[in-house]
């Protein structure tokens, strides 16, 4: 008998895509650190050479899709199927050198299912004037970051070994896979059929925020896209740079934050809930930005909330207490999934449906070499001259505060040549 697909609403598919690929493929490793470093004796800097592995897969799995031809279905669902079998691989898997490429190999996959889950269902939710829905989408990361935050916490107290918290992630990878592979059936079903034309619903909350939306309709493409599907549209080089600087400013935190708690209170079920905290603070945050679109730009929102995450990323550097951890993980959790959000829309709307995935490529492999560099940069300057994890925290939010200035600025191509 066939297998018959789950059928969910489609903000709802898109949330458990980025679960399993952002919670599990990318995050997970935050919280299972700490049991690896208990079972194992995993240490920091060799911790942060794991992540990094990820981050560079992140890149490699973004400048791979500036040159596939494969729709932001095929990515999703290639991405989904490569988060669960790398997931387990870690846990099956005893060698250094085997996680170091599992973590690489993930996060390749975790960049093909971010850029294809946002390419689709930005677009239909779009099509279909249901814009603000999309953060019910992204709400999926944090959603997954708490899931395996809340996890770990329970595997810790059971006495788990970090190898079977590895499997125990690996599995729930693969519900999550089932419950969003609705949306790569419903494309192949269709594999012709147009897109709607956008609804007046989402034509207006655009004019309404005072900011342009050249995706919203065909005419505010460049003439060759227009009647070339093929043909390359401009980047946004604006959008890019101002992305990459994100991306380093929030890593370390967002790496460290498990560990960091550990090292200020040995008791498991307080410096556990550091990630759970992280992730449930990115889902709230995401439902209710989509709501600020009525009010603020895209840009203005964007810049906001990198304040904030400044603010929460210099906060253990100055304040060596469990409260500041947690005052951290809400700032910097409720606001990386915003600019994740408000960025790769801003992205659609700069270019238009037809250069979509590759600018929002572009950007994630921006966000990729920024994060690359914050680990590497700690593990360098810690190994070399002895800087502490508070020296990179306060250049990170230096460099949060000193790239909230151009986000303001942004202009679209459309708007204006030379932005390209």
């Amino acid at each position: 008998m066939a297998f018959r697909p789950i059928r969910l609403p489609l903000p709802l598919a898109g949330l458990l895509a980025l679960a399993v690929a952002m919670g599990i493929g990318r995050f997970a490793f935050t919280p299972v650190l700490p049991m690896m470093q208990a079972d194992l004796g995993l240490s920091l800097a060799q911790g942060s050479w794991l992540a990094s592995a990820n981050y560079l897969g992140y890149l490699l799995g973004a400048l791979l899709v500036t040159h596939l031809s494969w729709s932001p279905a095929t990515l999703l669902r290639f991405g989904l199927w490569l988060v669960v079998l790398m997931t387990a691989a870690m846990g099956l898997d005893s060698h250094w050198l085997g996680w170091l490429a599992w973590r690489l190999l993930a996060g390749v996959a975790s960049a093909w299912v971010l850029i294809g889950t946002s390419a689709l269902c930005i677009a239909r939710l779009n099509a279909t004037g249901q814009t603000e829905r999309s953060g019910v989408v992204f709400a999926g990361v944090g959603c997954g970051i708490t899931f395996a935050g809340l996890a770990c916490m329970g595997l810790t107290l059971a006495g788990t070994a970090a190898s079977q918290a590895w499997l125990w992630l690996a599995a729930a990878a693969l519900g999550g896979l089932l419950g969003a592979s609705m949306l790569w059936r419903t494309t192949d079903a269709a594999p012709n059929a147009a897109p709607a034309p956008p609804s007046p619903v989402s034509s207006g909350s655009a004019a309404s925020a005072g900011q342009p939306s050249p995706s919203e309709t065909p005419a505010s493409l460049p003439a060759a896209t227009a009647t070339d599907p093929h043909a390359a549209t401009p980047l946004h080089w604006g959008l890019i740079l101002c992305y990459g600087v994100y991306g380093f400013g929030y890593i370390l935190p967002a790496t460290f934050l498990p560990a960091q708690a550990r090292l200020l209170i040995p008791d498991p079920w307080l410096f556990s809930l550091a990630w759970p905290v992280f992730g449930l603070a990115g889902a709230v945050s995401t439902v209710m930005a989509s709501r600020l679109t009525r009010r603020y730009t895209r840009p203005q929102i964007w810049a906001g909330a990198q304040v904030v995450m400044a603010v929460g990323v210099l906060l253990p550097a100055v304040w060596h207490t469990l409260p500041a951890i947690l005052l951290a993980a809400c700032c910097v959790g409720s606001t990386f999934m915003v600019i994740t959000m408000v960025g790769l829309q801003e992205a659609q709307a700069a270019v238009g449906q037809a250069g979509a995935k590759r600018q929002m490529a572009a950007m994630t492999a921006s966000f990729a070499l920024g994060q690359l560099i914050g680990p590497i940069f700690f593990s360098l300057t810690h190994a070399w001259f002895g800087a502490s994890l508070e020296f990179a925290l306060v250049l990170g939010t230096l460099g949060l505060l000193a790239g909230a200035i151009p986000i303001l600025r942004l202009r679209s191509p459309a708007a204006s040549p030379r932005g390209s």
